[in-house]
């Protein structure tokens, strides 16, 4: 379904961070517990440490969602909505053209926009086509 993502999967593998959180304890020789809210209940609290990121406190090098703001559903998938439209373009293959729209949601920013099929963004969020014209 477009728009439901996996938890810590956005676009083309490209892993993204929630946080940060307290280590609380260290598990075995590669594992640690962390301090997890209360909203975030459904995820495991032991990670491997090639999973853990270094809190960096310079903003431009930060890439981490703040967790209260994060929606996490039942099956650990968070819903992406589409803020706007931002490019058109048409793609020719051969016979064939495909319209294209690049869309940016409402969790990344412009240079994170992804490319998607016209026709599906029209059928599923005909606001944002309003807004354009």
């Amino acid at each position: 379904m477009k728009g439901v993502q996996q938890f810590g999967r956005w676009g083309k593998l490209t892993p993204r961070y929630i946080g940060p959180f307290r280590i609380v304890e260290r598990v075995g020789a590669i594992s640690y517990r962390l301090d997890l809210p209360t909203s975030i209940l459904g995820v495991h609290d032991i990670f491997f440490v090639s999973m853990l990121k270094k809190h960096l406190r310079d903003k431009e090098q930060q890439r981490v969602i703040d967790a209260s703001e994060l929606e996490i559903q039942a099956n650990l998938a968070t819903i992406e909505i589409p803020v706007c439209i931002l490019v058109r373009e048409d793609k020719k293959l051969r016979n064939k053209v495909i319209h294209l729209v690049k869309v940016q949601w409402n969790r990344k920013g412009a240079e994170e926009a992804s490319w998607e099929h016209e026709e599906d963004m029209h059928r599923d969020h005909p606001h944002l086509f309003e807004q354009v014209k």
